[in-house]
C-alpha cells in the first residue's frame, strides 16, 4: 500500500489525523456502540485534547528551534532530544493520539475508540519505521544511543 495521494504527493500524518477524527465522529453518530462515559465525565476529554495539542506544538517548536524539519520523508539536520523527547521519541505523534483519545472521551461511546489503535498502527507502519531508519542513517551511533534510552511511545 502506497503512502502517496492520487497526485503523487505523500499523504502526511495530519491528513490521517483529520480522517481519523472524521471517522470517529461519523461512527459515533451513525453507530454509537454503547455510551460508556456519562455526562459530565466526558468533559475530561477536553484536558486530553488540550494536552495533546500542547505536546505536539511544543515538540514541533523544538524542531523549529533546532533548525530541522518536522515533516516526514524530509532529511533531518539535527537530532532533537530535549523536552518531551526525553520521554518519548515521537511526542508529536503522541500528541495527535492524545487528541483523538480526548475526542473519544468527549463523544463517550465505544465506537470512536476503534479508530485510535488503527491510527497508531498507521503512524507506525507508514511513518515511524521510515523515520527511525532515516535518523539512524543520518545520526548513526548518536541515534542508536538515544533509541536505547527513550521509548518509541511512552
Amino acid at each position: 500500500m502506497s503512502n502517496r495521494a492520487a497526485g503523487g504527493r505523500r499523504v502526511l500524518p495530519p491528513v490521517y489525523f483529520l480522517g481519523g477524527l472524521l471517522l470517529m465522529v461519523g461512527l459515533h453518530l451513525a453507530f454509537p456502540i454503547r455510551q460508556v462515559i456519562p455526562y459530565p465525565y466526558r468533559y475530561t476529554g477536553v484536558v486530553l485534547v488540550l494536552g495533546g495539542i500542547l505536546l505536539a506544538g511544543w515538540a514541533a517548536w523544538l524542531f523549529g528551534r533546532a533548525g530541522t524539519t518536522f515533516k516526514p520523508f524530509q532529511e533531518s539536520s539535527a537530532l532533537v532530544v530535549r523536552g518531551p523527547y526525553r520521554v518519548t521519541r515521537n511526542p508529536m505523534y503522541v500528541g495527535l493520539v492524545t487528541v483523538l483519545l480526548g475526542i473519544a472521551l468527549l463523544l463517550g461511546s465505544l465506537s470512536p475508540g476503534i479508530i485510535v489503535p488503527l491510527f497508531v498502527a498507521v503512524l507506525d507502519r507508514r511513518f515511524i519505521r521510515f523515520e527511525e531508519a532515516a535518523l539512524e542513517r543520518a545520526f548513526g551511533a548518536g541515534y542508536r544511543d538515544y533509541k536505547a534510552r527513550v521509548r518509541r511511545w511512552l
